[in-house]
């Protein structure tokens, strides 16, 4: 399997290309429309910068959202960066070649993935009320972020997608370096990304001119109204 590479020339290497997640998730609906818009799609996204994203697209489809609950592991003193990730399930994604740059301890690695195994849990509790993960068999996933970086979250959430035996995965993401796409090709059956980056040091907020973390209650407040 290789994936198709679906982008928006105009965009390639620019910046602020999105006034804000929202335009990002419309740019991508329409590039991903008509293709998927039928009864067997199902949009994951992840949150919390993925959940405005996932709302346009699936408005725009008709498309069934839910949350994919996945997190990054923290560098020690770093919050920012990441050596890895963690789906909600324990699955756990590690950045040997980091780990081994930044000669991390075990016991760091281990205090980290106990942290964001009770975070995870959290936040579904928070984010989806603890409801069982939905059917994913035969089913056409589009597996939504604000934006890929290393793409380790983005590589656990295709764990969990293809556990569930899903007919198709698809990545839909505003903006992402061309290593890290090239990275996802075998791992997928199609990559949506309007604006990618051919850059040594690349940050997802450079793709939009309005740029802020997402709290957990503005998700909590999206998530109210989509389903209001």
């Amino acid at each position: 399997m290789k994936a198709e590479i679906h982008e928006i020339q105009r965009f390639r290497n620019q910046y602020h290309v999105f006034q804000d997640r929202f335009e990002g998730g419309d740019v991508l609906a329409r590039m991903l429309d008509p293709a998927y818009q039928d009864q067997d799609v199902m949009v994951l996204a992840i949150p919390s910068g993925g959940v405005p994203v996932g709302i346009r697209i699936s408005e725009h489809l008709r498309a069934p959202l839910d949350l994919i609950i996945v997190r990054k592991l923290q560098m020690p003193g770093n919050p920012e960066a990441g050596f890895g990730a963690m789906t909600q399930e324990g699955s756990v994604f590690l950045n040997e070649r980091l780990l081994t740059h930044f000669d991390i301890p075990e016991p760091d690695i281990e205090a980290e993935t106990r942290r964001v195994r009770q975070e995870l849990n959290r936040r579904n509790n928070a984010f989806r009320k603890g409801k069982p993960f939905p059917d994913l068999s035969d089913k056409r996933v589009i597996l939504v972020d604000d934006g890929l970086a290393s793409g380790f979250t983005m590589l656990a959430s295709i764990h969990m997608v293809e556990k569930r035996r899903a007919r198709e995965i698809v990545i839909a993401v505003p903006t992402a370096p061309r290593r890290t796409i090239d990275q996802m090709q075998d791992a997928v059956h199609h990559i949506y990304c309007p604006n990618i980056r051919e850059v040594h040091s690349f940050a997802v907020a450079e793709a939009y001119e309005h740029w802020y973390d997402l709290d957990e209650q503005e998700v909590k407040s999206l998530l109210s109204n989509y389903e209001g």
